[in-house]
């Protein structure tokens, strides 16, 4: 009778949901679907953006009546075998056996997963379809066997591959780290590939080094800053803090004049590109960048490095890609500084402030003479990438990248960032081979050149492929500076992928050992104390703000301290790293490799894409509120006439509703329809490019979303400019950008209205 319960057991379990199902859809792919967790907090969970994934299997043709006739066949064949073996059972009654074996020989079922056990073993399976009779795998126990992958002793030994002396991008270091990634690739038969780029890298001239010079004191630094304007330069020497706009304000409250002075400032609070620019267009002849010790606490003779361009990517190609068979035209981003700029030491920088009173006299009385003799030099640089291909939509890839290069050893910079990304791939690929999970879409990690110098191969890369990634590339995730410290966390982010940010933290653990990483942020004040904008010097703003795809980054930083201050630095070791991490790198970067590889699988399984489009209204109508008020004082103080700040507010109002409707399609549809779920994720792959202006041109404005971005064109610009003529334009051309996110996200032309 056990026999026939065996049997009863496993003809069930055929027809249930099984852990694994592989089978073909209407395009011959395999794929696989995992059961909702019954144990994932058992709160309702929205469609497409809670912690659960809809479950679908498409019906198989006739299903109905295919499962009836399999049923009706069953209860026949067990009444059959029931018969048989209460036949034999009477028969044999009474009669002793003639002999037993003391190892039974495993027959049917039985010896076919004992075979299946043994080929485990010997790891002759990975070809094999998963067995039906296994329970399915919920959110947890996948998010586990992830996580099992990801451990601190992994990452203790992975880090010391990475941990090299020297990575300087296009040099012998960066190449020999490149080529180790593409046989590690090749090592996990992975599909990959290498696109290599010819790009123009500023460095210093070793025979005419750079030179400041105050008097008598000539000073020849050794750090510099890439992309600044070369030449020679004289002015009076003016301190202003951070060059912030209040610092500039605090300057001309003091009757010192910024116009033709070499301005003294503090590293910190903006990039340097920032700060150059915010010099250049007060008519400073040249910048000086000092660490100052209330912000770093190393030494004092430590030298900074870093770059000036306010775009990203090679700036003597702007828009298009620096590959070897491209014409380069006379051109340059408008992103380049028009003035010189250098970094100088601590001590350097002392002595200046000496000479003008102190930090807190503004100076503009001495002069000082700057000189720089940067040279640009063309660099062959690789980016390395390696594929794990989708079973559904092998068309659509979520990204996770990392830079390998910095000016130094780079250890948290970039040797966290290689370890994390190569970890990942090896854990990914042993879920598909060992554990059986077919992701639906394809994983592209990829390993970029040129970093350091404002995200040169990740942009090339944007801008080689630009019409291969349109409505394919669902997300970015940067790998880079995931470790800073230990005891606080911090992220930037585009709004759609907030929700899945949030659902994401609370399911990986915290560095501190209690807890999750939701629980660190702070639970219900999560966003105030996570969300950080995201800066032009984010490894992940190109993507999101040049290519308009859905980016992300994150950091593990020590508490109340959100930047690393060896980072530029030659001191970004691995000592001082786990100084800061209290000696918990490794498990520290394990967790941080968790919440970026439980990001990615949501993405690349759910059938409905964990992009949540709503939260791109509150962010919108905050912007629309900004300028709505800048045109009103315009208007009552008489300098704008016969503009409507209503039309703005008017297409703000169709975006709203179009996401609502969107999001009411969402949750009354039948989103076992993979048709209907593959539209639905157009139009919510669409949301972030829709952003971008069709109005500008990458060569004035890289950075040209509309909201997130940077130029006139912004909303930003808009709530601050005065300008009657310029501010008519833009508001125009950026009322009808919102109107056509509007239109993209309603589909069907027939049901647009475009009257604003």
């Amino acid at each position: 009778m056990d026999q026939v319960k065996a049997t009863v057991d496993n003809m069930i379990k055929s027809i249930q949901y099984s852990r694994f199902t592989l089978q073909r859809d209407d395009e011959s792919d395999r794929h696989v679907e995992m059961k909702l967790s019954d144990d994932d907090g058992g709160e309702h969970v929205e469609a497409g953006h809670g912690d659960g994934s809809p479950s679908f299997r498409p019906a198989p043709r006739g299903g109905g009546k295919r499962v009836l006739c399999l049923l009706a066949l069953g209860v026949v064949v067990v009444f059959a075998i029931g018969c048989l073996l209460g036949s034999l059972i009477s028969k044999n009654s009474g009669t002793a056996a003639v002999g037993c074996s003391t190892q039974s020989t495993p027959t049917g079922v039985a010896a076919e997963q004992e075979k299946q056990k043994l080929d485990r073993d010997q790891g002759q399976d990975d070809d094999e379809e998963i067995p039906h009779d296994r329970a399915p795998l919920s959110w947890n126990e996948i998010g586990k066997l992830l996580d099992d992958k990801l451990t601190g002793q992994a990452f203790d030994a992975r880090l010391k591959t990475f941990d090299v002396p020297t990575r300087s991008a296009g040099g012998e270091g960066d190449v020999r780290l490149a080529n180790a990634i593409v046989d590690e690739f090749k090592a996990l038969a992975m599909e990959g590939w290498t696109d290599v780029h010819y790009v123009q890298l500023q460095k210093p001239d070793s025979k005419r080094p750079n030179v400041v010079t105050f008097g008598a004191d000539v000073f020849k630094p050794d750090g510099y800053l890439a992309y600044s304007a070369t030449g020679k330069v004289e002015g009076k020497l003016v301190y202003a803090a951070y060059g912030r706009r209040e610092d500039f304000d605090a300057v001309r409250k003091n009757d010192v004049k910024v116009n033709g002075s070499v301005l003294l400032l503090r590293a910190g609070n903006l990039s340097f590109a920032q700060q150059v620019a915010n010099a250049e267009a007060l008519g400073a002849s040249a910048v000086l960048v000092y660490p100052d010790p209330a912000d770093y606490s190393f030494l004092a003779d430590t030298a900074l490095y870093g770059h000036v361009h306010l775009g990203s990517g090679d700036p003597y190609t702007p828009g298009f890609p620096s590959f070897n068979h491209t014409q380069f035209p006379p051109t340059r981003s408008s992103a380049l500084p028009g003035i010189l700029a250098q970094t100088v030491t601590f001590n350097t920088a002392k002595i200046l402030l000496e000479r003008i009173g102190g930090p807190g006299k503004m100076g503009g009385v001495e002069n000082v003479t700057v000189e720089v003799n940067n040279a640009l030099v063309n660099t062959e640089i690789h980016n390395v990438f390696g594929v794990l291909e989708g079973f559904v939509d092998s068309d659509e890839y979520v990204v996770l990248g990392a830079q390998r290069d910095a000016w130094g050893e780079g250890y948290a910079r970039a040797a966290v960032g290689c370890s994390v990304l190569m970890e990942l791939a090896k854990a990914f690929k042993d879920l598909v081979e060992r554990d059986g999970v077919r992701p639906r879409r394809s994983l592209v990690f990829a390993s970029w050149g040129a970093g350091e110098y404002g995200s040169v191969g990740a942009t090339e890369f944007l801008e080689g492929y630009l019409t291969s990634i349109n409505r394919k590339l669902i997300s970015y995730i940067s790998l880079d500076g995931l470790v800073m410290g230990r005891g606080g966390f911090v992220a930037s982010a585009s709004p759609l992928l907030y929700s899945l940010l949030e659902n994401t933290m609370k399911q990986v653990k915290s560095p501190l050992g209690t807890g999750s990483v939701y629980d660190m942020a702070g639970k219900s004040k999560w966003e105030a104390n996570v969300l950080r904008p995201m800066s032009t010097d984010d490894p992940a703003y190109p993507f999101l703000a040049v290519a308009g795809v859905p980016a992300i980054s994150f950091h593990f930083i020590s508490p109340k301290v959100e930047t690393y201050a060896y980072y530029g630095t030659c001191m970004d070791t691995a000592d001082h790293l786990n100084y800061n991490t209290a000696h918990m790198t490794g498990e520290t970067a394990a967790q941080a490799a968790q919440l970026a590889g439980r990001l990615a699988l949501r993405l690349v399984h759910d059938h409905l894409l964990n992009l949540d489009v709503r939260k791109y209204r509150n962010v919108l109508g905050k912007a629309v509120y900004r300028v709505y008020k800048n045109i009103q004082q315009l208007v009552r103080s008489g300098e704008l006439k016969d503009v409507d700040p209503n039309w703005l507010s008017s297409a703000s109002g169709s975006f709203s509703r179009a996401t609502a409707n969107l999001n009411a399609l969402i949750l009354n549809s039948d989103l076992s329809d993979e048709r209907l779920c593959r539209r639905i994720n157009e139009k919510l792959m669409s949301v972030e490019s829709n952003f971008l202006s069709p109005y500008v041109s990458p060569a004035d404005a890289p950075f040209r979303h509309l909201l997130l971005g940077r130029g006139r064109h912004t909303m930003a610009s808009l709530a601050e400019t005065r300008d009657p003529r310029e501010l008519r334009t833009q508001l125009a051309l950026a009322t009808w950008n919102i109107k056509m996110c509007a239109n993209a996200l309603v589909g069907d032309i027939w049901k647009n209205d475009n009257q604003i």
